[in-house]
């Protein structure tokens, strides 16, 4: 049975620091001694020691110096955090599964050396990224700290640690801190089948549907000689391997026929939303019309930015 270290006793023991912003001071910093600076501190006691059996004022005066250094280098670690505030940014919204931002803000009335930040995830979940070695100027910054969002909804990276052993390593300086502002985390991008059912218009303008297509399948209409921007995606490959040369599948919604895209049927929930998230992501950027049915909600056929983003939130905060 190995004991817990400082540190852990105090992750285990004290919550993490909430609310916004966040300030650092005597009340939330902790340190302890690094292995460097207990070896530092066992020397010096040792050589005390040996300089009052020896009575020679040589090791007694060495003795002194490195008991006194590693008194200031306390104080030096702990200021090098003590004052820093930090602050939630406006995280933009991004896909489940891929690294994203989660924007802080950092206000420092000097300049702040080897400052070490990274994220726990709360509860195990996620997955932790690489600790961010940091050099902090005077003023104002805004800090991009990464991170991969485990499910789609409104979600928040986790426990974000700051630490610091600058400047000459001999002790070790912390605190934790959950921002308490969540991020709109869309579904991952998944190509698979979706529903989609077209939407004829009449002569008055008005918008009348169809009977729905075939599970899992577009509205196919015709080939076309294949773009270098169509990408492979969409390339026929059966014309390709019959000798027809490189041509490139034409669907109804390409031909200015709005679609209403819904969840396929006989996948798993999440499953059909991470279809819906890749296929709104591809028809958005082919300024597709479209539109999005699900359970309790429908979004009239639309097309542009903010259509899309509309469609992909009420994928990220479906039910």
């Amino acid at each position: 049975m190995t004991l817990p270290s400082p540190e852990e006793l105090v992750t285990r023991l004290v919550p993490p620091q909430q609310g916004d912003p966040l300030l650092l001071g005597l009340r939330n910093l902790y340190i302890v001694p690094t292995r460097f600076g207990w070896l530092w501190l066992s020397g010096g006691g040792l050589l005390l020691i040996v300089a009052i059996q020896t009575q020679r004022n040589g090791p007694l005066l060495l003795s002194y110096l490195m008991l006194g250094l590693i008194l200031l280098a306390l104080h030096l670690t702990h200021f090098n955090l003590q004052g820093l505030e930090l602050r939630c940014g406006e995280p933009a919204a991004g896909f489940a599964g891929t690294p994203l931002a989660y924007p802080l803000i950092a206000r420092s009335r000097h300049r702040r050396e080897g400052v070490q930040i990274s994220w726990q995830p709360a509860s195990g979940e996620g997955v932790a990224a690489d600790p961010l070695m940091l050099t902090l100027r005077p003023g104002e910054q805004t800090l991009a700290l990464p991170w991969i969002p485990p499910r789609r909804g409104w979600q928040r990276p986790g426990r974000l640690k700051l630490v610091s052993t600058a400047p000459l390593g001999l002790f070790r300086c912390w605190s934790r801190w959950e921002p308490p502002r969540a991020q709109l985390i869309y579904p991952r991008r998944l190509p698979g089948p979706v529903a989609s059912l077209p939407v004829l218009r009449s002569a008055s303008g008005s918008t009348s549907h169809s009977h729905w297509e075939q599970e899992g399948t577009e509205q196919w209409r015709d080939l076309r000689p294949h773009r270098p921007e169509d990408g492979s995606s969409r390339l026929a490959w059966k014309p390709f391997a019959q000798g027809r040369g490189q041509l490139t599948k034409q669907f109804s919604a390409e031909a200015g026929e709005p679609l209403c895209l819904a969840p396929a049927a006989g996948l798993p929930h999440e499953l059909a939303l991470e279809h819906l998230s890749e296929r709104i992501w591809q028809l958005g950027h082919q300024e597709a019309i479209y539109g999005l049915e699900l359970p309790g909600l429908r979004l009239e056929p639309d097309s542009g930015p903010s259509h899309r983003d509309a469609c992909l939130r009420a994928l990220a905060t479906s039910p």
